[in-house]
């Protein structure tokens, strides 16, 4: 499996918004580069978590969409009809 990454302009803008973030709430002041290492700490330890807790709810909605199509199905079975 790929390494979880960012494209380029997702990354410049989220390391723009932790510099705004980190100054407005925080009154830290760091670089471009900081707020790039941040990231990567971020995808690193957390990335992952999301990533997985991602995959659980689209599991879980397909299990459920199946079940609708299950029972779509069994709602167009005829009775047989009984001869005799």
């Amino acid at each position: 499996m790929e390494p979880l990454s960012l494209e380029k302009e997702d990354r410049i803008r989220l390391a723009a918004e932790i510099q705004h973030f980190m100054a407005a709430d925080l009154d830290v002041d760091i670089g471009n580069m900081d707020a790039e290492r941040l990231i990567d700490f971020l995808a690193t330890s957390l990335g992952t978590k999301f990533y997985n807790r991602g995959l659980k709810d689209a599991q879980a909605l397909m299990a459920r969409k199946a079940d609708d199509i299950q029972d779509e199905l069994y709602a167009l079975e005829r009775a047989e009809e009984k001869r005799g």
